[in-house]
């Protein structure tokens, strides 16, 4: 087989060994597709101009390249001088007009920057003194910048050694390859720092400049760091390193607010992740609370005392009405009765749900995995779950999605046991079925919401989802928010909207005029909003954020009914083209 040379006088060396290759390997094939193959493989125009690109590079490379001049700009201008005082012709008009032009003005400025400037940093020499029975020393050498360094250092309990505690993914130290977790720090630019507190060491890294040299001897496991595949986190939580009394290292945390995604840069610590914000152009890591030990934390924090369920539905019965009612379009829609104190005391479990309940201690919210989702055409549409309190609005942005595109827009039919009245229409209003039957879909799940009111059950069920979303509409669902984690499955992918009421005063100058109706189908009992309303709404609102705030994807403020419904139209468009991070296992589950 021929020798490969690359040198500058025997540029053919390398196509003459891959033309010889195919005769050279035929002993070894027994097929002829196999010869055929190695011979197109071999001979293909492309991977020759690739060979001859490479051995150009190298040999530039071995050239050390360095600018011929740094005057580029002073030439080019003293050249457009000469030119003018010389007869013209095209070519020259032309060489002229390309001199006199912006860009190339600037590249040559550009040009003659670099080339006045030396960009290898001037390390300064090693330390005369090293040990040189002490084969285990390191002495490495960082060129400092205004990043930090990306590292953290403790004193080891045992040794009462300086050690690296941990280094930060991303970070210069990192990047370096020369520091390690375990390795025992002995000197800072020639200060021992043996009988130095951590604190010290830190101010001395911070008051150098240039380049630190830094005496180390290797830990026994000087490359623990694993390969772990990049993962994606949402927060379900707000998190403030400087108020974390847990936080080995302040400095090193990563600040997030609830909904922020985070990429997981390392899990090797079972208290302390690394992570950064996802899109981040900052590659440097920082330290997040594990999701184990968040949930530890948040667990023991938690209240132990329980809220009854039903202690803030018992005033309501969510029902629903049909397309036509007294000339109102309210196919679907949810009202709100307020029942008589009467009522309240005799009707002990006016809604529930048999797998809800307003506080559920297993639910500890810390961080979930998540990808991203963008909808194909060939997909459902997302089921839009929409949550708040009693009167804040809710039935009548979801009326005006429905009048806006009653194509696009759909909504559940209720089942009920009550009889069917006269003007009434099976399918319509409700769906109509016996006691027996409601009783067994119970005990099978098959309801979300359930309740009964004067001896009748009125439920939400999941297969009246299903059939909006098989006609290839968007189903607008309100619910009560702690019902939210039992719809958050593949199969729907719920985008969860939570209608706020503004502050108090707001509300007192926008729902002044305001009604409420107070019995279940006569709407001439409807009353006005008192100031007990107006703090219940509020009330209810915060005990929703504070329980379920880490479920809500869009929160919008219904302070103007007209903003509020065009900012939910544009966030539902923006849901059906746009990418979203979604928990993984709706992907591949």
């Amino acid at each position: 087989m021929p020798a490969l040379s690359t040198g500058p006088g025997n540029d053919t060396g390398l196509y003459e060994l891959l033309a010889a290759l195919p005769s050279q390997l035929q002993s070894h094939v027994d097929r002829q597709e196999d010869r055929t193959f190695l011979r197109d493989m071999f001979g293909e125009k492309s991977l020759h101009s690739l060979m001859k690109i490479h051995e150009k590079l190298q040999h530039y490379e071995k050239q050390c390249p360095s600018p011929v001049l740094h005057t580029a700009a002073s030439l080019a201008n003293d050249l457009a001088e000469e030119l003018q005082s010389k007869p013209m012709n095209s070519e020259t008009q032309e060489l002229l007009k390309l001199l006199s032009r912006p860009h190339v003005k600037s590249l040559l400025s550009v040009h003659d920057t670099v080339a006045q400037k030396s960009y290898d940093p001037e390390l300064p020499p090693l330390p005369d003194d090293i040990d040189d029975d002490e084969d285990s020393v390191k002495i490495i050498r960082l060129v400092k910048n205004k990043e930090p360094l990306g590292a953290t250092i403790k004193r080891d309990e045992n040794t009462g050694a300086v050690v690296v505690a941990r280094i930060m993914r991303g970070g210069a130290a990192d990047r370096s390859g020369l520091i390690h977790v375990g390795d025992e720090l002995r000197e800072v630019n020639g200060i021992p720092v043996e009988d130095k507190k951590p604190e010290e060491i830190i101010h001395i890294l911070a008051q150098s400049q240039g380049a630190i040299t830094f005496k180390i001897i290797p830990g026994i496991n000087e490359d623990t760091s694993s390969k772990e595949p990049k993962m994606c986190v949402k927060t379900l939580f707000d998190y403030d390193p400087n108020e974390d009394k847990a936080n080995p290292c302040k400095e090193a945390g990563l600040p997030f607010k609830m909904g922020d995604v985070l990429q997981i840069m390392s899990q090797d610590d079972a208290t302390w992740w690394q992570a950064k914000l996802e899109g981040d152009a900052n590659p440097r890591a920082g330290l997040i609370p594990s999701k184990h030990f968040q949930e530890r934390r948040l667990a023991l924090r938690r209240p132990v005392t329980l809220v009854h369920p039903q202690r803030n539905s018992n005033r309501r019965l969510y029902a629903e009405s049909g397309p036509h009612v007294n000339g109102f379009y309210i196919a679907g829609l949810r009202r709100s009765f307020r029942l008589s104190r009467k009522d309240r005391k005799t009707n002990k479990s006016m809604y529930e749900c048999q797998k809800s309940e307003q506080y559920d201690m297993a639910d500890v919210p810390t961080y979930e995995e998540v990808t991203p989702y963008q909808r194909q055409s060939s997909d459902k549409y997302r089921l839009v779950v929409l949550v708040g309190p009693v009167g804040v609005g809710l039935n009548e942005l979801k009326r005006k999605l429905l009048v806006s595109d009653p194509q696009h827009y759909g909504v559940t039919v209720p089942y009920t046991t009550r009889p069917k009245r006269s003007q009434e229409s099976d399918g319509v209003e409700y769906h109509f079925i016996s006691k027996h039957l409601f009783e067994t879909d119970i005990q099978n799940n098959k309801f979300i919401e359930y309740g009964e009111y004067k001896g009748n059950y009125y439920g939400t069920s999941l297969d009246s989802i299903r059939s909006v979303l098989m006609k290839n509409k968007v189903c607008l669902l309100d619910v009560q928010s702690h019902t939210i984690k039992h719809l958050r499955t593949s199969e729907f992918k719920p985008f969860v909207i939570f209608v706020k009421p503004p502050p108090i005063e707001r509300l007192r100058e926008t729902r002044k005029n305001g009604k409420v109706i107070s019995s279940k189908d006569d709407k001439s009992s409807a009353k006005s909003f008192t100031e007990e309303d107006f703090q219940e709404m509020i009330s209810a609102a915060q005990m929703m954020e504070n329980q379920h705030g880490h479920l809500f994807e869009k929160v919008i403020v219904n302070d103007d009914l007209v903003t509020a419904f065009n900012e939910m139209k544009t966030a539902l468009k923006k849901l059906e083209v746009e990418t979203h991070w979604v928990p993984v296992s709706w992907i591949h589950s």
